[in-house]
């Protein structure tokens, strides 16, 4: 696999390898404008992304969009918050 994989291209692979629920980023604008949402604390556009169908996304609640790029969520630790 190339490093240069990345966005969108990257979870439509991961989907083909077999993963399931993917937590994306999500936009039906641009990769540009998913990644936004992570800036601006919009969690409501990061999504668990299930499968790619006729060029959309399509996630665990029924939604589809244009753009997925996945994420990772992790839990904090007292060092990253300053203690």
């Amino acid at each position: 696999m190339s490093a240069k994989l990345v966005g969108s291209s990257l979870t439509r692979i991961m989907l083909e390898r077999g993963d399931k629920h993917i937590w994306c980023a999500v936009s039906n604008d641009s990769e540009e404008h998913a990644m936004t949402v992570i800036d601006k604390f919009d969690y409501s556009l990061l999504v668990y992304i299930t499968s790619f169908h006729d060029g959309e996304f399509l996630c665990k609640d029924g939604g589809s969009w244009r753009f997925a790029i996945p994420v990772r969520k992790i839990e904090l630790t007292p060092k990253e918050v300053g203690l």
